[in-house]
């Protein structure tokens, strides 16, 4: 046994003792933090679908009205129009509208594209498109403003040098609008988390987020330690994403991270 293995066999004291008093325990608490907290998991797994549904929506909206829309100002604002409407009432017209006797699977049963025990209520999908559409705003705002930001000077260099719309979008549109994408990432991710509208009135008792459970132990329970904990991790979690932004995105020009 040489001198290099003498530093680790000097240490090992010390590292089985943090081993069993602190990294032991510390597993087991956060493995029933786990455990206990699933509508943690939960808001932020549906944050996530929602947030990527609705970038997916409005990346190629924006993209047209950024770049092929004559009148920007007005298709803009028909976007943003629906939403000017109270929170809780569109999302009580979607329940409406996704009911088991509603307007669109009534339709969809009659002809037979749909079985009879179909349902779209109480479940993930309406969870996460209530979501996706009430917050839509939030991500299609940033995406205009970074592609209408881009300088057009550059599309007509890249077409210059005989790059078709395809790799021109890839090549230089995307990678340009990687802040905006980041941004409404963020923008999105970080209400959709701790919002609770949407799961109390669209979704069940296999879809409760973390906002109801915080919700619940604040005003029914009144369990505020409780309470303020999962407000807390939650806020923790949120201010993470924003330190990760403004650490590589907020104030670095694009090539260095493109």
């Amino acid at each position: 046994m040489g001198r290099s293995a003498s530093p680790y066999l000097l240490g090992a004291p010390a590292i089985v003792w943090l081993v069993v008093f602190f990294v032991v325990p510390l597993v087991t608490m956060l493995s029933l933090s786990i455990q206990t907290c699933d509508s943690i998991t939960l808001s932020l797994v549906y944050a996530g679908a929602a947030t990527v549904a609705a970038l997916v929506v409005a990346f190629p909206v924006t993209y047209w009205i950024a770049f092929r829309a004559k009148r920007k100002n007005f298709f803009l604002l028909m976007l943003l129009v629906p939403f000017f409407v109270s929170f809780v009432i569109r999302t009580t017209a979607w329940y409406t509208l996704l009911a088991d006797n509603g307007a669109i699977l009534t339709k969809l049963k009659i002809l037979h594209l749909v079985p009879e025990s179909f349902h779209v209520l109480a479940t993930p999908l309406a969870v996460i498109g209530g979501l996706a559409y009430n917050y839509l705003p939030f991500t299609a705002l940033p995406l205009y403003v970074a592609l209408e930001r881009i300088d057009r000077r550059v599309m007509e260099a890249s077409h210059d040098l005989y790059a078709t719309r395809r790799v021109a979008f890839t090549h230089v549109v995307l990678p340009l609008a990687v802040p905006g994408i980041f941004a409404a990432f963020l923008l999105t991710f970080v209400p959709a988390a701790g919002d609770y509208v949407n799961a109390a009135i669209l979704g069940g008792t296999n879809t409760v987020m973390i906002g109801q459970v915080i919700q619940k132990k604040f005003l029914e329970a009144a369990d505020y330690p409780a309470a303020s904990a999962l407000s807390m991790v939650l806020l923790v979690l949120m201010l993470v994403g924003i330190a990760a932004y403004a650490k590589f995105l907020g104030s670095r020009t694009i090539e260095e991270y493109v």
